[in-house]
């Protein structure tokens, strides 16, 4: 069997070439995400509208960032929550764990639930194109039917919320 090589090394992932069987394969290795679906009260929602330059649009998303070497997802997410909405949570509960693309990454988006939340100034990293859009959870839904939310981990978090937890 053959060993495992690294293709590519970029800032957030690395592509690694592994072998199934006699068959050449090319992963993304992704260090995984939080996910913050923030509850501003029992019928609002903090969603983000995010300029994403791979799709050169700006999608409606729940926060999200980039699990730190050695960082407990949990802690993530409550950074990230204040980074891009200035929002601070009294109480982060996990929702949900899943891998968004497994034919091809080992990312593991982890969706936390945000409550109990007081508003402090965002810390955005430079460049990000973010602002807050406050909706309710009954338009959160058509907005996911009708695709004005066309993010998949918004369309995930959202949709285990509505059908676990509401």
């Amino acid at each position: 069997m053959k060993s495992p090589e690294t293709v590519f090394e970029g800032v957030r992932f690395n592509i690694e070439r592994v072998w199934q069987g006699e068959r050449p394969r090319d992963v993304m290795r992704h260090p995984g995400a939080a996910v913050i679906l923030p509850l501003v009260d029992d019928d609002h929602v903090c969603l983000i509208k995010n300029y994403r330059i791979a799709v050169e649009q700006t999608l409606l998303e729940l926060p999200a960032g980039t699990l730190e070497p050695n960082e407990p997802p949990e802690i993530t997410a409550g950074r990230e929550l204040e980074e891009e909405t200035g929002y601070r949570a009294e109480k982060i509960e996990l929702l949900t764990a899943y891998y968004p693309s497994p034919g091809v990454m080992d990312e593991r988006m982890f969706v936390y639930v945000a409550t109990s939340l007081t508003m402090h100034a965002p810390a955005r990293e430079e460049g990000e194109e973010i602002e807050n859009h406050i909706v309710t959870l009954d338009q959160a839904k058509a907005m996911i039917q009708d695709g004005r939310i066309a993010d998949g981990k918004t369309i995930a978090g959202m949709l285990f919320y509505f059908q676990f937890r509401t």
